[in-house]
């Protein structure tokens, strides 16, 4: 055989593996708006409000505020999720955005967790803190998996999307949330 042959077929062969089917990611990003005038208000008083928002393709979304703190939840039991109660405890209000972790495990895209952006309240400052809350996503057990200090952390939303791809085996009910290092948004509980 003639050393054009080989070459020609060394790349030809080498342009098929590079033009075949690319391997689909594994995980993605989907992103909504967190904009309360968009919800509906499910109940309002003196002490804090709730209300249904539009989630990612129709995924349910809660969002609640008491004593001047927002939590958010997922899904068609959202107000009884482990989530729903779960917020930074200094006084906090939402960022805009929320970004949804989706995989193709099953051959679509669905939601698996969330990242939502906290404005925590720093007493020692004027300015506040901001924390990346990772949530994961799971009926019966969504909760918050993760905070990411992303006012300390270089690359913060990278760090979060790693704590969301690992959403799935986490138990609401018995395991503890990671925190980012440094975390000084605030006092992680022990």
């Amino acid at each position: 055989m003639s050393h054009k042959f080989i070459l020609a077929n060394a790349m030809l062969t080498a342009l098929l593996l590079l033009c075949g089917p690319a391997r689909a990611a594994a995980f993605d990003s989907g992103y909504t708006d967190i904009n309360l005038d968009d919800c509906t208000i499910m109940s309002a008083d003196d002490f804090g409000a709730r209300w249904a928002c539009p989630g990612y393709r129709g995924y349910p979304l809660y969002i609640a505020e008491g004593d001047l703190r927002f939590m958010v939840s997922y899904g068609f039991d959202a107000p009884n999720e482990f989530a729903a109660t779960q917020t930074p405890p200094p006084f906090n209000y939402l960022g805009d955005k929320l970004e949804w972790r989706l995989s193709n495990k099953g051959g679509e895209f669905k939601p698996v967790a969330t990242i939502v952006r906290y404005f925590v309240d720093d007493q020692d400052s004027d300015t506040d803190k901001q924390v990346l809350a990772v949530t994961q996503l799971a009926p019966g057990n969504t909760c918050h998996i993760g905070y990411v200090d992303a006012t300390e952390t270089a690359d913060a939303n990278i760090a979060a999307r790693k704590i969301a791809d690992r959403a799935g085996s986490f138990d609401c009910a018995n395991d503890r949330p990671e925190y980012s290092t440094p975390f000084k948004a605030w006092r992680p509980p022990q």
